[in-house]
């Protein structure tokens, strides 16, 4: 089974709120067939808590306007070094660029399909 047309939808929409705050390495993984509780992680990284806060918030706007609201996130308060924002369907995890590298979530998922996001970059 592979993602849903709306989840895809939706983690687009999440990608492209992610690249408008500069966010790198913006990553959109199908990890349905791997996972029974969503479709898709979308991972990104920052420089700085401040811009992984800024990173998570746009998404949140951006997936409210998509009519998905956030079931539950964790990491937002304090350091923000990882913060995890779960919407069901979606799952996004937002890093400092030292962490991405370290815990490679990447890597560990590589055996998934990702879905092409790159036309979302835009001109940076």
């Amino acid at each position: 089974m592979t993602a849903t047309s709306t989840s895809v939808t939706n983690a687009r929409a999440a990608a492209e709120a992610a690249f408008e705050k500069l966010a790198t390495s913006v990553t959109v993984i199908d990890v349905s067939e791997r996972l029974a509780f969503t479709d898709i992680f979308v991972v990104a990284s920052g420089e700085t808590s401040r811009q992984v806060r800024a990173i998570v918030d746009a998404i949140d706007e951006a997936m409210h306007k998509q009519g998905v609201e956030r079931q539950r996130r964790e990491g937002y308060e304090g350091e923000a070094r990882w913060i995890l924002a779960d919407y069901g369907d979606i799952i996004i995890h937002v890093q400092q660029d030292e962490d991405r590298e370290f815990y490679a979530l990447d890597r560990l998922w590589a055996d998934c399909p990702q879905i092409d996001v790159s036309d979302l970059e835009g001109d940076r």
